[in-house]
């Protein structure tokens, strides 16, 4: 009983940080966050493609590199590592963006009426628990929501704004 417990309150302050989390880089970040919620209402089912050739591509490189360096001497340890590493991080980032983008989504549809702040923080915990949900959160909804954010994320990165022009 008391393992349940624990994983219970885990979860709610993994839920309580992701939450700030979103709320900092949405304050910090705020063109690249909306670009990016632009994207994944635009276009969910390019992003989602994008998104896991993506994740599989950078992810397989950076786990191959991992497990060579794991074998191999201290010099070239580093030399595999250090890249790894840096793939690992730019995945992070993008994995970052990408969900504060599905939680601005999630915030505008099944909140609308409140203010932006709580819509983040509601959202974020919606969709932590939701994630947290065994097996169908696991397996399928996170990385559904990781693919598509990415993907909306790079697709994002390569749109171009249109200028408007008034007369």
């Amino acid at each position: 009983m008391t393992d349940i417990l624990q994983t219970f309150f885990i979860i709610i302050l993994v839920t309580i940080a992701l939450a700030a989390y979103f709320l900092v880089i949405g304050a910090l970040f705020k063109n690249r966050a909306d670009k990016t919620r632009r994207m994944i209402t635009a276009m969910p089912g390019r992003s989602f493609g994008v998104g896991l050739v993506n994740f599989a591509f950078f992810g397989t490189i950076a786990l191959v590199l991992l497990s060579l360096a794991e074998n191999a001497g201290s010099v070239v340890k580093v030399i595999l590592t250090l890249p790894a590493l840096l793939i690992t991080a730019v995945l992070a980032i993008m994995l970052s963006f990408g969900l504060l983008g599905m939680v601005s989504l999630l915030g505008e549809r099944i909140f609308p009426e409140v203010s932006a702040v709580k819509q983040t923080v509601f959202a974020a915990a919606v969709l932590s628990f939701a994630c947290a949900l065994p097996v169908v959160g696991w397996f399928l909804l996170f990385p559904y929501a990781g693919c598509v954010g990415i993907g909306a994320f790079i697709l994002g990165l390569f749109q171009r704004e249109t200028p408007v022009i008034t007369p």
